[in-house]
């Protein structure tokens, strides 16, 4: 494989995880307009991204290759545990 297809392999296989991570607390901030949020919004989105790296490897760890549903729902479950965080919504 040469290093542009492995390239384009790697960032393809990470768009999902950047994509959710950039939307979410962008979502968040439009959902719940009341609640502050404690970090910043780039803090949000690469505490994000690098959860949902780690799920993504995790998925493909444990099931020998990607694209997974279950994988994608653990991205999902990551990243909004983490917005929940972020707003301290356990105090509401």
């Amino acid at each position: 494989m040469a290093p542009t297809d492995l390239l384009n392999h790697v960032l393809n296989w990470l768009a999902p995880a950047l994509w959710l991570a950039v939307l979410m607390p962008l979502l968040a901030r439009l959902v719940a307009r009341r609640q502050r949020t404690v970090a910043s919004y780039g803090l949000q989105v690469a505490v994000s991204f690098g959860l949902n790296c780690l799920v993504l490897g995790l998925g493909l760890w444990f099931f020998g290759h990607d694209g997974k549903m279950l994988t994608y729902a653990g991205m999902v479950l990551a990243c909004a545990s983490s917005q929940w965080i972020f707003s301290r919504s356990w105090r509401a």
